[in-house]
């Protein structure tokens, strides 16, 4: 059995364990994280493929995309309550098992229905796992770390979908497009056997209410609701986290095409290209993490604040880049590539930051099943829309116009992060004293003692 610790939620400047073994969990979630967006973005890279394989549409090929988005959405919540009520270890390595045999699996698909089928187990295995393995990060380590780790967490996403991509154009050119799936599917089983070394923290014990609330799937997601309500910050940042990674998914998916059909270049050359913007953007999220921590040193909206001007920032530059054509101004195909690049790493600038702002106001003993609102925003109207939402305007305006304007969702993201700020500071207190928030609950049912 994994062996746990008792989970000391308001030692926020200690450890929970150790030094070592707080890394070496942080290296093996990163390292299942990086597995997870290879297996999810290694698709993107195929498009070419199976387009001229099975004539699919742009729209069925976003599809393809999003519907693993649709079902990570939809299991977040339950996934996130069975982990925070039991084994966070032992929940991660059942989801790394899942996803890893449902991509292999993709690669014995004969049919469009087969493939949209496998991919959707592929995101049925994969849900929850950014909020629990966010919320094992942030309690491992010190609270002062948590922004800038959860930003390197999270930006191992953007590492994974480089190798994705890449890997996914140079093996089908090789081998053919179905070895591909085979191939990045193996890693996962691996690491999942490892993950079993990683150290658990013992269950949080609950409050009454927070108790009757971790019961089922239904009484989670009605007390989550219910936070919603009661916090003016979350919905916000909820809201801002999604809108702008429409903007990262439909640039992240139809970049490989983009590159294919307007400058001519081969599928595998196209994905390496697409690689070298992913990347872009995984650095960008990890400096625009500590950029915003810094930031909110003193005065914490602050870090709302500059989520919302690099989220402008973005929608200006990656504008530019695709739409320039359109209105006149002639661009050589490096200046645009540069362009792209560049916005690349300003888009990304949200990724760690509204993690770490949702953790900071939720209760130590629900932070996977809290996250999972977050995960279910992000993934359900996020990661989801907008390589659906991208295919279907390409489809009717063609892909240049349509990768033009996708990123005016960043004016829907500074608007909610702007929001958001106005309230962030007040919520921040109210989450370190929710514990006391409980004391007048007259409920006669105890809470739940410490779980191995």
């Amino acid at each position: 059995m994994t062996p746990t610790l008792q989970a000391r939620p308001g030692d926020a400047e200690g450890y929970l364990i150790g030094r070592r073994q707080a890394w070496f969990a942080f290296a093996m979630t990163l390292g299942l994280m990086m597995v997870d967006y290879i297996d999810r973005q290694v698709i993107v890279s195929l498009f070419p493929y199976l387009k001229a394989d099975w004539g699919l549409s742009d729209k069925q090929l976003g599809g393809l995309v999003s519907v693993v988005s649709v079902t990570v959405a939809l299991g977040a919540l339950p996934v996130a309550l069975i982990a925070d009520r039991s084994s966070r270890v032992r929940s991660i390595v059942a989801m790394a098992t899942i996803w890893s045999m449902a991509t292999i699996s993709c690669m014995f698909t004969r049919n469009y229905g087969q493939l949209l089928a496998a991919r959707s187990l592929v995101g049925l295995g994969e849900a929850g796992y950014g909020s629990v393995g966010a919320a094992l990060i942030a309690s491992h380590f010190p609270a002062r770390l948590r922004g800038a780790l959860l930003a390197g967490f999270f930006a191992s996403a953007s590492i994974g979908s480089v190798l994705g991509v890449m890997l996914g154009g140079l093996i089908a050119a090789r081998w053919g497009w179905q070895a591909a799936f085979g191939v990045v599917g193996l890693p996962g089983l691996m690491l999942a056997l490892l993950y079993l070394k990683v150290r658990d923290y013992r269950t949080v014990e609950l409050t009454p209410r927070l108790e009757r609330a971790a019961r089922s799937t239904r009484s989670a997601a009605i007390a989550v609701a219910q936070g919603l309500f009661r916090s003016r910050t979350l919905p916000w940042v909820c809201v801002g986290g999604a809108a702008q990674l429409i903007v990262v998914s439909a640039v992240w998916s139809w970049l490989p095409s983009f590159l294919n059909r307007v400058h001519g270049l081969a599928p595998e050359q196209a994905a390496v290209r697409a690689a070298l913007v992913v990347l872009c953007g995984a650095v960008g999220s990890v400096l625009w993490g500590a950029v915003i921590d810094r930031a909110g040193t003193r005065r914490p909206h602050a870090k709302l604040h500059a989520m919302a001007f690099l989220c402008v920032a973005s929608l200006l530059v990656l504008g530019t880049a695709f739409g320039a054509q359109r209105f006149g101004i002639a661009l050589s195909a490096q200046a645009q590539f540069a362009l792209i690049a560049f916005g690349g790493f300003l888009m990304t600038c949200t990724v760690g930051p509204v993690s770490a702002v949702v953790i900071d106001v939720i209760h130590p003993g629900v932070r996977a099943t809290g996250s999972s609102v977050l995960a279910l925003f992000q993934n359900l109207f996020g990661l989801a829309a907008g390589p659906f939402l991208a295919g279907v305007l390409s489809d009717a305006w063609g892909l240049e116009t349509t990768l033009a304007v996708m990123p005016a969702f960043g004016i829907l993201a500074a608007l909610a992060f702007m929001a958001a700020a106005r309230s962030y500071g007040g919520d921040l207190l109210r989450a370190s004293e929710a514990p006391a928030d409980d004391a007048s609950d007259s409920s006669p049912i105890p809470a739940r003692k410490a779980m191995a």
